[in-house]
This record gives structure tokens, C-alpha cells and sequence, in this order.
């Protein structure tokens, strides 16, 4: 049951073994990072043009993805409103950030052009499908799957050479605890969610378990349950970080917990610039940790509850 688990955790394990010192190659792995996850979301959008009756299957996933995001931001900002009310933490005021996005729009480029790929994969299915039918449908599955496992090392790799030693990461312990918060009342909301998208309760407690992470858990889950079910959970990890954008700068001074952590694993890097340019200094080691955390719970998660379904 557990054997499809380790392989996929594996480059994972053996990536975060790897210590990397040049900045350069550091560099080069962060591209590789991106290059990898846009290849993967192109692929996903391909096969997604290969379901019968694409009209109703996109439906569907938009309406469950729609269900799915609903039940989870409810639980989300509600636990992390209770949080931010017991906790001594008032956001402050900083300087302008350099090369901080000037707007709410420039901030979502990023996370909106994931969403093109994906468009843009979908017609390149429908426009090539007639042609090279189950084959090219059959191809990318596979050059995804390899792809996936290079992306896991790289992702290991980047985690482990970020600079954040584990004695700094537990010592912050608003951090953790807006982590923990967060990832808490996400699996709640997952197990809720499973019987209303005809899930079993691991499958629902997997696709809960991406934290804002929408291009790792859409991949995670596909490559599993299929394009239709990754396609799930890529609208609702982001429609959390286009959700987060605009809540951060409503919400930092009053509720400060609740608008870093919202942001789940995206706080350590996304949504990091607005959370400093709103909220100050202070909120930066805090936003880091969170989101490091929830970065660092949310593949073997994810492919845990996975490989319960085997």
C-alpha cells in the first residue's frame, strides 16, 4: 500500500539531501523548479482534453472546486480569526519593499499565468487530439510522471538549501503555530468536503493537504486521481493565494495571524512581498516559518493519504 508513497518520496529525500552552496546553481535549480511546474500544468491541461464529454467534465470540476474552496476558507479563516484574538502580534509599518508589486494585479501575474498554461494545454489537446488520438494523451501521462520525479528533487533540494535551520524554525513559535493552525483546520475542511464531491475520506483529506501549494498539489493529485480531480485542487490552492491578495492588506493590522497564515504555503514566497510591504518587518520571519512548515508538511501529506487508496 505504502510502496507508491516511498517511490515518490524518494527523490524528495534524496533532493533534501543535497546541500548546495553556489548561488549560481541555486539559481539554476529555481528555474528548473519553475520550467518543471509549468511543463507538468501544460501536460495536466493536455490530458485534460482527453475526457470524454470535456463541456460536463469541466463543470464538474469547477463546481467541485468551488465546494471544496468554500468549506475550506470558511474553516481556515475561522481558525486563524481565533488564533490572531490569543496571540500578542500587531502588524507595523515599513518602507517601501524593493521590487514589491505596486499592485494587486502584479502581484497575481505569477499564479494567473500557471492558469494560462493550463488554458493553453487544454487547446493544444483539443487541436492535436483528432490527430494523434490516445497516443498523445498516453505520452504526456508518461513525460509527466518522469517529470514529476525530477521535480521532487529539486523541491527537496530547494528546502533544504532555503536557510532556514530547523533550530530557527521551531524556536519561532507563532510560526508554527499559524502553521499548524492552518494545516488543522484544512484537513477538517477536507474531511468535510470528501462525501459532498463523492470522495472517499483520504481522497479528501489529499486534496485539503496542498495549503495554497496549487501547482505541487495539482500535480501530486492528477498524477494519482486523475486530470480532473488535479485540475480540483490547482483552482482551490489558487483561488487561496488570489483570495490571500486581497485579504492581507484588509486584514494585517487587526488580524494579523490571520493574514499571514492564510496565505499557507505561498507566505514563504507569493504572497511574502505583500505580507512585508503591509505588514512591516516584524511579520517577515513569521510569514517565512508558516509558510516553510506548511511547504515541508504538505508533499508527504498529500501522498500519504494517497496511498491509502491503494
Amino acid at each position: 500500500m505504502l510502496s507508491g508513497l516511498l517511490i515518490v518520496l524518494l527523490p524528495l529525500v534524496v533532493g533534501y539531501l543535497v546541500r548546495i552552496r553556489s548561488s549560481y546553481l541555486q539559481s539554476l535549480i529555481n528555474r528548473a523548479v519553475s520550467g518543471s511546474v509549468y511543463l507538468i500544468l501544460l501536460l495536466m491541461g493536455v490530458s485534460l482534453a482527453g475526457l470524454e464529454n470535456l463541456a460536463s467534465q469541466l463543470s464538474r470540476l469547477g463546481g467541485n472546486a468551488f465546494v471544496l474552496f468554500g468549506i475550506t476558507a470558511v474553516f481556515n479563516l475561522a481558525a486563524l480569526w481565533w488564533l490572531s484574538r490569543r496571540v500578542a502580534l500587531k502588524a507595523g509599518t515599513s518602507p517601501v519593499v524593493k521590487n514589491a508589486p505596486t499592485s494587486k494585479l502584479a502581484a497575481m501575474q505569477g499564479s494567473l499565468l500557471l492558469l494560462v498554461v493550463v488554458v493553453v494545454g487544454v487547446v493544444a489537446g483539443l487541436l492535436l487530439g483528432p490527430r494523434l488520438g490516445e497516443t498523445l494523451f498516453a505520452a504526456a501521462d508518461l513525460l509527466a510522471e518522469g517529470v514529476l520525479y525530477a521535480l521532487l528533487a529539486l523541491i527537496g533540494c530547494q528546502l533544504r538549501n532555503s536557510g532556514m535551520p530547523l533550530r530557527q524554525i521551531l524556536l519561532n513559535r507563532l510560526g508554527l503555530a499559524i502553521a499548524l493552525t492552518l494545516a488543522a483546520s484544512s484537513l477538517l475542511a477536507g474531511l468535510l468536503a470528501a462525501p459532498l464531491l463523492s470522495l472517499t475520506w483520504n481522497e479528501g483529506l489529499a486534496m485539503a493537504s496542498g495549503f495554497g501549494w496549487y501547482s505541487l498539489s495539482a500535480i501530486l493529485v492528477g498524477d494519482q486521481l486523475g486530470p480532473l480531480l488535479g485540475g480540483v485542487a490547482f483552482f482551490n490552492d489558487l483561488a487561496r493565494e488570489l483570495l490571500a491578495f486581497v485579504l492581507i492588506p484588509l486584514v494585517i493590522h487587526r488580524h494579523t495571524a490571520l493574514a499571514i497564515g492564510y496565505g499557507g504555503a505561498t507566505s514563504m514566497d507569493f504572497t511574502l512581498p505583500v505580507i512585508q510591504q503591509h505588514g512591516g518587518v516584524a511579520c517577515v520571519p513569521i510569514a517565512v516559518v508558516s509558510g516553510f512548515i506548511l511547504s515541508l508538511l504538505s508533499p508527504p501529506l498529500i501522498l500519504f493519504f494517497l496511498s491509502l487508496s491503494a
